[in-house]
């Protein structure tokens, strides 16, 4: 998801609505839980991948899909 864009060299990444609706369905604990899942599909899927570290994204990691 964002992890291409860090790969790139981005040092942040927008996340867009999800936060909009943990907010709107349970306020403020909604937003942390949106937030912290994000966190953790970034961790699965890096590991997933075989990148431990974000240091380990670069823009080699990248393969184009199509």
């Amino acid at each position: 998801m964002f992890q291409k864009a860090l790969a790139l060299g981005a040092a942040a990444v927008g996340v867009g609505r999800p936060y909009c609706y943990g907010l709107a369905l349970g306020g403020v604990d909604g937003v942390a839980h949106v937030l912290r899942s994000l966190l953790a599909e970034a961790d699965l899927i890096m590991d997933i991948d075989g990148y431990p570290t974000l240091k380990d994204l670069t823009p080699e990691a990248l393969r184009f899909v199509g």
